[in-house]
């Protein structure tokens, strides 16, 4: 069965600095694959890689079989692949309601999300919608970011360390928005320090370490003593 999304011998380079080497990664229909892996792994250049932020060879990135690696982020997102990034980047001029617009912007394509139904997964970001997008505490200023990306309606959703300074109680939050979203069809790929979380919410989860995939495979396969051998590259 073709993978609905798929690197096959990814890399990635930052000018002369090599970030990936040979990153092989699997995403199925209505699966929700994590990434875990240190600081310095690799793991938002895989993600930026598959956004097209940073162009790769053509096959190196596959999307219903199709090469897509060398396609502008504009030609990815259109296609329906949508990234919710690290830090929000949301745009400060702007209301909630207008950020979530712009994620929008450029793709018109029928489907389950539009501003009610943002509203109806994420309740308190109506109650703000016009007031200015940063000015809204971490969590909900993620809440926005998640709204912008799934206002594309995408079929893959890659969320880029999205629990990162947040309080816990509000990454419960978040993360219980997560089985809704998929059931509305969207299969996601999720960056995580935290592998507790990780593996709470993942199908299959890849570790990386130094650009590298080291491990894969389901959570309940996965030993506390692989993923931490895969992770900090020692056994406990």
């Amino acid at each position: 069965m073709t993978a609905l999304l798929e690197t096959k011998g990814l890399t990635a380079r930052y000018g002369d600095f090599q970030a990936l080497f040979g990153v092989d990664l699997r995403l199925d229909a209505g699966e929700t694959v994590a990434i875990i892996g240190a600081n310095g792994a690799g793991k938002t250049t895989l993600m930026r890689s598959i956004a097209g932020v940073l162009a790769n060879g053509p096959g190196e990135v596959l999307f219903d079989g199709q090469p897509i690696g060398a396609l502008p982020a504009a030609q990815v997102m259109a296609r329906g692949i949508a990234m919710v990034p690290e830090g929000r980047k949301l745009f400060p001029s702007l209301s909630v309601e207008e950020n979530l617009l712009m994620g929008a912007y450029g793709r018109k394509v029928e489907g389950p999300w539009r501003l009610d139904t943002v509203y109806d997964l994420f309740p308190v970001l109506k109650e703000r919608r016009n007031n200015p997008g940063t000015a809204l505490s971490g969590g909900q200023q993620q809440m926005v970011a998640i709204g912008r990306a799934l206002m594309s309606n995408p079929r893959v959703l890659l969320c880029d360390e999205i629990s990162l300074g947040l309080a816990p109680v509000v990454i419960r939050d978040i993360y219980a928005a997560f089985p809704q979203i998929r059931a509305a069809g969207a299969s996601i790929v999720i960056v995580e320090q935290d592998i507790g979380q990780a593996l709470k919410v993942a199908d299959r989860v890849s570790c990386m370490m130094e650009g590298r995939v080291t491990l894969t495979g389901r959570p309940a396969e996965l030993s506390r003593e692989d993923i931490h051998a895969a992770y900090f590259g020692v056994h406990a």
